[in-house]
């Protein structure tokens, strides 16, 4: 992706300088540093969406239809100008692209990232939202893989592990932005050079989801 240590300064320089929002910050990292593209959000207030659309079913938690997304590569400059014409929007992640996510319970994804990080498995970013769900970004492909890679684990039924493949078409809030009202996105594990633009094989981590994912429910 061309990320320098120096490119990393700038950003985070830059926006200390210039006052700007945490989550034009955010989007400028994101879209810089790990080579992810970003769209604006909807929030909600009281069960209220954003997007004006009074039979919203996830309100507060979908991209903006009319927005346009801030592709990789982008600047501060960018996301500026981009979250100047929709101020307040949430920052939000196109998933399938640069990574898929597995969604777990948060009390179970909170133990399995302590088991594989004492492994030393690779392991990319990793967030948890306020409705309890952590979320473990892993390479794209990992959604429609997820049912055949746990059945040849030995897991014949994948849903009584509430562990879920996030892929393309789906959206994941990220880090600050509120989520649905409910309170903000948080990182269990931050982004990182090699991490982000590389994120793990999804069967590297799935065994030790899952064996998690089914002692938290038994």
């Amino acid at each position: 992706m061309g990320f320098t240590i120096g490119g990393i300064r700038e950003i985070r320089s830059g926006a200390r300088r210039r006052g700007r929002s945490s989550e034009c910050t955010a989007v400028a990292e994101f879209t810089g540093l790990w080579g992810w593209d970003v769209a604006p959000g909807a929030r909600a207030a009281a069960g209220v969406c954003s997007c004006g659309r009074s039979d919203c079913r996830v309100p507060g938690a979908h991209p903006l239809e009319f927005a346009p997304q801030v592709p990789a590569g982008a600047t501060l400059d960018d996301a500026s100008r981009t979250w100047a014409e929709f101020p307040g929007a949430a920052v939000m992640l196109p998933v399938g692209r640069a990574f898929d996510v597995i969604e777990v319970a948060e009390a179970a994804g909170r133990r399995a990232l302590v088991r594989l990080e004492r492994m030393g498995l690779p392991l990319g970013p990793v967030t948890v939202t306020p409705e309890g769900r952590a979320q473990f970004f892993v390479a794209p492909g990992a959604a429609a893989e997820l049912a055949d890679l746990l059945y040849r684990m030995g897991w014949d039924d994948p849903t009584s592990l509430d562990l879920h493949g996030l892929g393309p078409g789906t959206h994941v809030t990220a880090p600050p932005s509120d989520r649905g009202g409910l309170g903000p996105v948080h990182w269990l594990r931050p982004p990182a050079l090699d991490s982000a633009t590389r994120p793990p094989q999804a069967r590297l981590l799935l065994g030790t989801l899952a064996y998690v994912a089914h002692r938290s429910r038994a």
